[in-house]
């Protein structure tokens, strides 16, 4: 993770993110439909990956904003939720299998999950055909406005959904599948920070915390309702229960 050299703008940061469709983005084919037959979609262009994970002195530390670094922050963001949950899984004595593709998409229809087209200011996990894809150009200014620390937790978070359904989790409503993403991101960076895989730069927990607020649900959605994320004060407290106490606090069973 790495943090600009000086405090960033975010005035328009909440009217970005308010933007990010993350309701039909995590649920959309995904988690909740893991075992439906719907048509396969023709398999997405794969993004590049590192051929190593990185150690904590080869992720970027130059703060810039570019489309190369962010690039570089993504691919970077996958290796290490790739060792990470790779480690817990050998620890349980379960084989673990990484998400097959990381897609990167610019158009609304450009890359359709379970038959569902994906719109833009989306970020997403889908079970059928086991893939993140996401809008690379919001991708790439909500990374401006907050800061590379948020894009390490969007695909923490989209990534933990995939873990979800490789344990077979699923449950009753949308807000607790949702809020436990959100720790398992928070787990996933934390114990990544405390091993030296990650450093953590000055002002990338204002980033977690700034961007958790901006994602957070109206204040009158219904917990209850289909797509609930849970409140920005929720996603915040499940965000660092996992950061604090790693994936013990996050109820994986």
């Amino acid at each position: 993770m790495t943090a600009g050299s000086g405090r960033r703008s975010h005035g328009p940061l909440v009217a970005a993110l308010t933007a990010l469709v993350v309701a039909v983005g995590c649920a959309a084919g995904g988690v909740g439909e893991s075992g439906s037959q719907a048509p396969r979609e023709p398999a997405p262009k794969q993004s590049s990956r590192p051929a190593a994970s990185p150690e904590a002195q080869t992720t970027r530390a130059d703060g810039t904003t570019s489309v190369a670094e962010f690039k570089s922050d993504i691919d970077d963001a996958v290796a290490i939720a790739e060792r990470y949950w790779a480690a817990q899984f050998r620890a349980s004595g379960q084989q673990f299998r990484p998400i097959r593709r990381i897609v990167p998409y610019q158009r609304e229809g450009e890359v359709s999950c379970a038959g569902q087209a994906l719109p833009r200011n989306n970020a997403v996990y889908c079970s059928q055909g086991d893939f993140i894809a996401y809008d690379v150009n919001w991708s790439v200014a909500a990374f401006r406005q907050v800061g590379d620390a948020f894009v390490f937790y969007l695909l923490g978070h989209e990534y933990a959904h995939g873990i979800q359904v490789r344990l077979g989790i699923r449950a009753n409503f949308t807000i607790q599948q949702e809020l436990q993403a959100d720790c398992m991101a928070g787990a996933y960076l934390g114990d990544s920070v405390r091993d030296g895989t990650l450093k953590l730069d000055a002002g990338d927990l204002d980033e977690f915390r700034e961007g958790l607020l901006a994602v957070g649900d109206d204040p009158d959605q219904p917990w209850f309702a289909e797509g609930s994320h849970g409140t920005a004060e929720q996603r915040t407290d499940w965000f660092f229960r996992g950061y604090e106490k790693s994936v013990d606090a996050c109820n994986l069973g």
